[in-house]
């Protein structure tokens, strides 16, 4: 079973990243295994040039995991849809919050601050848009909870995408 995705959506300096890492220790506090992804348009290069892992990928092998004790990495060519790889790689996983990828078709929770850069939110009235985590008074047609307001957006995430009470 592939595990539900939510796209932790907002402009830039709204708090994506803030909310995702207090989300992510309350759903995990409650016993879920949450994998998380971070969104980037820039290219990155986790293999540095001139060491070993690096020299296979540079003679053709196309994936290099590096092992520890406790941790793995892994250098992959993998041309896939964003979705299917971030279900594919964290397919053990209860589910997964995906900071970012706000053009892929996903559940999105937007974050929108008053005191933010913007002056108005991304999603409003999109499809895709399940809550809006703001300061305002806004009242879109979705859930809307405070930015601090954590354990009740657990409850809502636990209640429609992990099926337990």
């Amino acid at each position: 079973m592939k595990p539900p995705i939510i796209s932790i959506a907002g402009k830039s300096n709204a708090g994506k990243t803030t909310f995702v890492v207090k989300l992510i220790t309350e759903l995990t506090q409650r016993g879920y295994r949450i994998g998380s992804v971070k969104h980037t348009h820039h290219d990155i290069d986790l293999d540095q040039k001139g060491k070993d892992s690096w020299r296979h990928k540079q003679a053709g092998a196309k994936t290099t995991l590096l092992v520890t004790d406790q941790h793995i990495a892994m250098v992959k060519d993998d041309p896939r849809p964003d979705i299917e790889k971030m279900q594919s790689y964290l397919s053990d996983m209860d589910l997964i919050l995906a900071e970012g990828f706000k053009r892929q078709p996903l559940p999105k929770i937007e974050i929108f601050r008053m005191d933010g850069p913007h002056d108005h939110p991304l999603f409003l009235d999109h499809p895709d848009l399940i809550a809006l985590v703001t300061d305002t008074t806004l009242t879109p047609s979705v859930p809307v909870f405070g930015l601090n307001d954590i354990g009740s957006m657990a409850t809502f995430v636990q209640k429609r995408y992990l099926n337990h009470p």
